[in-house]
C-alpha cells in the first residue's frame, strides 16, 4: 500500500475509482489516513458516505470490511462468536476416537482458534491494513458506542479463551451516520468529522459521466437538473441521492431516451422516489418542470 502523500493525491486516487470529492473532503480524508484517526461522515442518505469508504479501500488496494449497524447490535456480533456445530462435532469425534482427554482438556480443545468465527471488528484487527466501515452507527445504541470507543482507543480486543488480539497496523475506520440520533461526544472526539452535502449541479453531472459513461452528456445534464430541482424545491420525505440519479440516468439510457420529457419521466419515477407521497409531489413538480411550452 503506497502512502497517501497529500489531499490532492487522495482526491486523484479516489477519482480513479470513480469517486469524485471536493477539496474539503479530500483534505479531511487525507488527515484521517495520515493521523490514523477514525473518520466520521454524516449527511443525508445518498450523499456518498458508504461509497467513500468503498473507494478508499479500492484506492489503497486494501480489503473493505463492513459492519452494518442496527438496533440491538451488541459487541459479540461485531467481534466474534464460536462455531457451536463444529465444536459439537469435535466433541463427538473425541468420544468416537476414545481419546483419553480429561474434561478440562476436552473443554480447552473446544476453544481453539479454528472454531472462532471472526466478525467485522476482529477481522479488521487481524487483517489490517484494511478499511473498516461502521455503517449507520446512529442506528446502534449507547452501549455499542461505548464498546466501539474502547476498541478505537486501543485497536485491540481480548478473547478470554485465547488472549488479546492487537492490530499490527491500525485499520482505517470510517463511521457513517444519517443523523437519526446524535452520536455521543466521546466517540466524536475520537474521530475526524465531515458533513457530506449533496453535490452541486456541475459535480453531479461529472459523477454521472464517470459512473455511467454510457449516458450521453446532454441526458446527464437534463437528469441532474431535474434531480437538483426536486431536492431543493420540493418537500420530499426522502430526496433522491446520487445513487438515485445514477439509477434514473441508466434507466433512461436502457429505454433509449435521448430527450427527457414529462411522459417518460412519470413512467420512470420508481427509480428516484420510494414513497407514494413523494411520487405524488414529484409528479406535480414535473408537470411544471417538463410540461411543453
Amino acid at each position: 500500500m503506497d502512502p497517501v502523500q497529500s489531499a490532492a493525491d487522495l482526491a486523484d486516487r479516489l477519482g480513479k475509482t470513480g469517486y469524485l470529492c471536493d477539496e474539503a473532503l479530500a483534505t479531511i480524508g487525507f488527515l484521517a489516513v495520515r493521523m490514523q484517526r477514525p473518520l466520521l461522515l454524516e449527511g443525508e442518505p445518498g450523499t456518498g458516505k458508504t461509497a467513500l469508504a468503498e473507494a478508499l479501500a479500492l484506492a489503497q488496494d486494501v480489503p473493505l470490511i463492513r459492519l452494518q449497524c442496527y438496533e440491538g447490535i451488541d459487541a459479540s456480533q461485531a467481534l466474534y462468536d464460536w462455531d457451536f456445530p463444529r465444536q459439537i462435532l469435535h466433541l463427538r469425534a473425541l468420544e468416537a476416537s476414545q481419546h483419553s482427554l480429561d474434561a478440562t482438556e476436552a473443554e480447552h480443545s473446544l476453544f481453539d482458534e479454528r472454531f472462532l468465527l471472526a466478525r467485522p471488528v476482529l477481522r479488521a484487527l487481524q487483517e489490517s491494513p484494511a478499511v473498516l466501515l461502521v455503517d449507520e452507527i446512529d442506528r446502534a445504541d449507547d452501549e455499542f458506542e461505548a464498546f466501539l470507543l474502547e476498541v478505537l482507543s486501543t485497536y485491540q480486543v481480548t478473547i478470554p479463551e485465547l488472549g488479546t488480539v492487537s492490530a499490527q497496523q491500525p485499520p482505517f475506520v470510517v463511521l457513517t451516520s444519517n443523523r437519526t440520533r446524535e452520536i455521543h461526544d466521546a466517540l466524536k472526539r475520537r474521530c475526524l468529522y465531515h458533513w457530506i452535502e449533496h453535490p452541486d449541479l456541475r459535480r453531479e453531472v461529472e459523477i454521472v459521466r464517470v459512473r455511467a459513461p454510457e449516458v450521453s452528456e446532454a441526458l446527464a445534464e437534463q437528469v441532474v437538473a431535474v434531480v437538483q430541482q426536486l431536492r431543493n424545491g420540493v418537500d420530499l420525505l426522502k430526496p433522491p441521492g446520487v445513487a438515485e440519479t445514477l439509477d434514473w440516468a441508466r434507466a433512461l439510457e436502457e429505454l433509449g431516451v435521448r430527450q427527457l420529457d414529462l411522459e417518460v419521466a412519470a413512467a420512470t419515477l420508481g427509480t428516484i422516489v420510494k414513497y407514494r407521497e413523494d411520487a405524488e409531489r414529484v409528479r406535480k413538480a414535473l408537470d411544471r418542470m417538463l410540461a411543453p411550452a
